[in-house]
C-alpha cells in the first residue's frame, strides 16, 4: 500500500482522485488544494507517491514539482494534466516528474500510472476488476 499525496485545485478533482486511489488500496496522506500547500505537506507527511495537477493558482505544479525535487530528488511525482499541456508536461519531466496522466483520470488510467513507477503494482491487461470510472 502506497501514501500518496493528492495536489489539485479542483476539490471535486481531489474527492474522486482520493476514491479510485482507495480502490486501488492505496491510502491518502493528504490532499493539498495547490503547489505551496503540496511543498509543505509533502515535507511532514513524507508520501510514497504524489499525484500534481499542472495548472494552479498560487503555485502551479511544475514550481511546486522543483521545489520538492529539491528536498527529495528521489520523489516520485506523476503529473495530472489536460489535453494541449504537451509542453507544460515536457517542463515537468524535465523538473524531475516521473510520468503523467491524461484527464479525463481513470481508475484504469492512474492503475497504469502507478504501477509504472512501482513495479510491484503493475497492473495485468487481463485484470478484470479494473473499472473505468472517469471524471
Amino acid at each position: 500500500m502506497l501514501n500518496i499525496l493528492i495536489v489539485d485545485d479542483s476539490l471535486i478533482i481531489r474527492k474522486k482522485l482520493s476514491k479510485l486511489i482507495e480502490k486501488l488500496g492505496h491510502k491518502v496522506a493528504y490532499d493539498a488544494s495547490n503547489g505551496q500547500e503540496a511543498i509543505e505537506a509533502y515535507g511532514s507527511k513524507k508520501p510514497d507517491l504524489v499525484t500534481m495537477d499542472i495548472t494552479m493558482p498560487d503555485m502551479d505544479g511544475i514550481t511546486a514539482v522543483k521545489e520538492i525535487i529539491k528536498t527529495d530528488s528521489e520523489a516520485k511525482i506523476i503529473m495530472i494534466t489536460s489535453h494541449g499541456q504537451e509542453d507544460m508536461v515536457i517542463k515537468s519531466v524535465q523538473a524531475g516528474a516521473v510520468g503523467y496522466i491524461l484527464k479525463p483520470i481513470t481508475e484504469e488510467k492512474l492503475a497504469v500510472a502507478i504501477g509504472e513507477v512501482f513495479m510491484e503494482y503493475a497492473v495485468e491487461e487481463d485484470d478484470e476488476d479494473i473499472l473505468d470510472d472517469e471524471f
